[in-house]
């Protein structure tokens, strides 16, 4: 252990060895500024001035097309890559290499209509490493206790980036799209050379037992499941449903990258309070607030009517997400206790990209005036709030969710 210590000193310069979890923070902070660089690059080019009813068409058929990879393909090919020894590291490189690639050819594409299947390919892959990532990160960490908190960490490291790198971004922006796809392009190169320093691991060596399934199909599992799917589905139908209701809208891009900046901010921000409010609430509280935030936030923007209040919405949507989706990773840590954290997460962000999926289709498909949209989030919030008090979302835990579920207790 020694030695094998010393040589990674030496091979990090004399500095202390980095940890799983930093290699990890390093890998997804690259990954978000190559992210960013790609949204940037994209506000000046075909996809977002061509007229909103000809990207109808392209928008629902290529959302339509990215759920195949979650719901057909990964339930056959995950378990798979989870038994391999560095499955979901190798997921995470290749993401990387192709993100990179992708962004090559949305340089030489910017002003074609084959932008549009590049940008729905960067949309897959981007699923597909949030799946990968989930993964992996039970094995980054000490113990489970640390899981949430490694997650929130994670959380600040994407939103400090995106703030970060904005600027540089914005300054090659103004040379020219393509020389801020380039920087996407050495953000996802770099990313990949630091994923291939991720450790090799098994996130899942056995098919999962009986006690694994009835632990993750608990009525408290089930229930933060599927509150924290409704959240996701709300993001993606903000998303969409800004997206062209603000195209219609005088400065509409400039708005939707307000809402989108905003949306960041307030996500930074959950990602911060959250560890604060799991210490000072049962986790089942935080997940209920997050739905009735959006609720009520969603009525009031209804009411309210203007552009203004849809960009706080899809703040505070984003943020109830956020919170939503600690609270919902301490339910899963103390409700189900025996189950592989590594497996169980991936399956479940999987659920929860289809829902965001398919919650994107909804404002496309429909097309609701900006007023109406923002009533729908709030019904949906609404609903999802009493249906997740009704499915008795609120039987387990205690402070910070360290309680065992009444079935435990019972056992």
């Amino acid at each position: 252990m020694v030695t094998r210590r010393k040589r990674e000193s030496l091979e990090n310069g004399g500095l202390p060895p980095v940890s799983p979890f930093q290699r990890l923070s390093r890998t997804h902070s690259l990954m978000v500024a190559g992210e960013t660089a790609m949204t940037l690059a994209l506000a000046d080019s075909l996809f977002l001035s061509i007229s909103p009813d000809a990207a109808r068409t392209k928008v629902i058929l290529f959302l339509a097309v990215s759920m195949a990879p979650f719901a057909i393909v990964a339930p056959f090919v995950g378990p798979l890559v989870d038994r391999m020894r560095g499955g979901q590291r190798m997921v995470v490189l290749l993401v990387a290499v192709l993100r990179a690639l992708v962004l090559i050819g949305m340089a030489r594409e910017l002003d074609s209509l084959t932008l549009f299947p590049l940008a729905f390919a960067s949309l897959v892959l981007a699923k597909t490493y949030s799946i990968a990532k989930s993964s992996l990160v039970p094995s980054t960490v000490a113990s489970s206790d640390g899981l949430v908190e490694a997650n929130s960490k994670l959380g600040q490291v994407a939103g400090i980036t995106g703030f970060v790198v904005v600027v540089p971004i914005a300054l090659l922006q103004l040379i020219s799209s393509q020389a801020a796809l380039g920087f996407g392009v050495l953000a996802f190169i770099a990313a990949a050379l630091n994923a291939y320093r991720l450790p090799k691991v098994v996130v899942a060596s056995t098919p999962p037992d009986d006690l694994e399934t009835e632990e993750l199909h608990s009525t408290t599992v089930v229930a933060a499941a599927n509150a924290m799917r409704v959240l996701r589905g709300v993001v993606g139908f903000m998303f969409f449903h800004l997206a062209f209701w603000l195209r219609r809208e005088i400065a509409g891009t400039a708005w939707f990258g307000l809402a989108i900046g905003l949306s960041g901010m307030a996500t930074l921000g959950a990602n911060f309070v959250g560890p604060f409010m799991r210490k000072k609430m049962r986790v089942e509280t935080m997940l209920l607030v997050s739905l009735v935030s959006v609720g009520l936030v969603g009525v009031g923007a209804a009411w309210y009517g203007r552009i203004t209040g849809g960009i706080l919405l899809a703040a505070v949507v984003n943020a109830a997400a956020a919170i939503g989706r600690l609270a919902f990773e301490a339910t899963v840590q103390s409700g189900a206790p025996d189950a592989n954290r590594g497996r169980a997460f991936s399956r479940f962000e999987t659920q929860n990209q289809m829902a965001w999926v398919a919650g994107g289709l909804l404002p496309v498909i429909f097309t609701p005036a900006g007023w109406m949209g923002f009533a729908i989030v709030g019904v949906i919030g609404a609903a999802g709030a009493i249906m997740y008090v009704r499915a008795d979302g609120t039987v387990i835990g205690s402070r910070g969710g360290r309680a065992t579920s009444q079935e435990h207790q019972s056992r």
